[in-house]
């Protein structure tokens, strides 16, 4: 079908709209590496927008010499991991149950579980549950309270709702027991939404600095975001920056305090952006899928 003047006019409009916008967000990360990219000194005189000027690595050199990098990076990494795999475990299954249309009391649980998300306790009651339950001093302050989330739950129902049911009663026919029923027919026919999942809650603990921040009472705990928080605050704080045991005076070096900061924010945006491009694929489709009940 041949398209008229007006709808060519509408797609070079709405091409032309997306390619600027999409400009404008990229831009910002861009900046960042040519600046980390860039000697610092040479950065600050100005001028340096879309290529480094003069080019040098020394600025991810120094953020690696930072004794507190790679102990966080390890911490960032299990928390993630962790939190993806139990995480989506246990949603899987709260899913699954509450799926299945014969469950007793499958409407009070969806309700009871609703109506708990509607109120907080506020950040001191929760310091307390936290403290209580020994995890303001534990690695598993960043996995066990987030295990949880009534957002992933929903969506995840949904999508194993949407699953024609005829095919769990064929599988019971045939001696499936509930276990292989999950995870043989519905978990690979919602690989979409769990990959959206994935990413959600990946993305969402790599960049958790806050539950460190306030939460957290050992400093040898703090995952990668929670320290580049830290590394920006006494960053802005002063001219001198600490790297390792040493004090380095920005104008005498080739580096500077803001170049350290650009090298510690791409080192910490680099897993995900090398990750999302592999996820992409499933996330409009699963969150189209996890939303919309057919």
């Amino acid at each position: 079908m041949k398209e008229t003047r007006g709808q060519k006019i509408f797609k070079l409009f709405n091409y032309t709209f997306l390619g600027a916008l999409g400009l404008i967000t990229f831009y910002p990360f861009w900046y960042v590496l040519v600046a980390s990219l860039n000697t610092g000194r040479d950065f600050l005189r100005g001028g340096v927008w879309l290529f480094p000027r003069e080019f040098t690595l020394e600025n991810f050199a120094k953020a690696f010499h930072d004794s507190r990098i790679f102990p966080s990076l390890k911490i960032s990494v299990a928390a993630t991991l962790l939190s993806l795999v139990i995480g989506l475990t246990f949603t899987a299954l709260a899913a699954y149950a509450m799926s299945v249309k014969t469950l007793p009391g499958r409407t009070f649980l969806s309700f009871f579980w609703y109506f708990t998300t509607i109120f907080s306790g506020g950040m001191i009651p929760y310091f307390i549950v936290l403290r209580s339950l020994r995890l303001t001093s534990s690695f598993w302050l960043y996995v066990i309270p987030g295990i949880y989330s009534f957002y992933n739950f929903v969506l995840l129902r949904t999508s194993f709702s949407n699953i024609p049911y005829e095919l769990r009663e064929s599988a019971q026919l045939d001696g499936a027991s509930e276990w292989t029923i999950l995870s043989r027919i519905y978990i690979p026919l919602s690989k979409p939404i769990l990959a959206t999942l994935a990413l959600f809650i990946g993305v969402g603990k790599w960049n958790d600095w806050f539950t460190a921040a306030y939460y957290q009472s050992k400093t040898a705990l703090y995952p990668a975001a929670t320290v580049l928080q830290r590394i920006l605050a006494e960053a802005s704080a002063g001219s001198q920056v600490k790297v390792g045991q040493e004090t380095a005076v920005g104008s005498l070096t080739s580096y500077t305090s803001q170049s350290l900061q650009m090298a510690f924010v791409m080192i910490l945006t680099m897993p995900i952006v090398v990750v999302y491009p592999f996820l992409q694929k499933y996330y409009v489709k699963g969150v189209m899928v996890g939303s919309v009940k057919g």
